[in-house]
């Protein structure tokens, strides 16, 4: 590559970064919150079933608004709330990277539910969880109108990745890094 090919991919990446940096800035517990319960809503209508496996888990951990960002190497980041109970217990950030052909900006959300108390208290005494590293976990790939039945997921932690379009196929959570953050 040239100089200017390297010079042309940085201003590039600076125009990306600066069209999405309002996105990244760190939201409030309160934007948290509701951006959670919008999420959890959207889940329930694209996916019947999930409000009872809501109800039953033993925690709920919910990234509204996860920013991903790709031109040659990828990221994404976002930040989430615990529920248990319905009730916010503590709060956390995921990020990740990846590499490969890609161009473009995209924001999902993610769910991850925690079906036993063992998995809820595996998960709260890591202080960084690597999913694919510290558990195994089921996603949910379907398409819009899909039925989730807790006789196809025997594993401890169930976790769904979707757009305001619907659930989001062919998509992965290896090596997503999940962490605490001090709120």
């Amino acid at each position: 590559m040239t100089m200017a090919t390297y010079r042309q991919i940085l201003a590039l990446l600076c125009l990306a970064l600066a069209l999405v940096s309002q996105s990244l800035r760190a939201d409030s517990v309160e934007q948290i919150n509701s951006g959670s319960s919008t999420a959890l809503d959207a889940l329930q209508s694209h996916v019947e079933g999930t409000d009872k496996l809501i109800n039953t888990a033993a925690g709920v951990l919910v990234f509204p608004d996860i920013v991903k960002l790709g031109f040659g190497v990828g990221g994404e980041y976002g930040e989430g709330v615990l529920l248990v109970d319905d009730e916010p217990q503590s709060y956390y950030a995921t990020s990740g990277a990846s590499f490969g052909l890609q161009l473009g900006a995209q924001i999902k959300s993610k769910v991850i539910v925690f079906r036993t108390d063992e998995a809820l208290a595996a998960f709260r005494k890591n202080r960084g969880w690597e999913v694919g590293v510290d558990t195994s976990v089921a996603l949910f790939n379907a398409g819009g109108g899909a039925t989730f039945s807790t006789r196809e997921f025997d594993k401890p932690v169930v976790a769904f990745i979707f757009s305001n379009e619907g659930l989001m196929a062919n998509l992965t959570l290896e090596g997503s890094k999940i962490t605490r953050l001090a709120r």
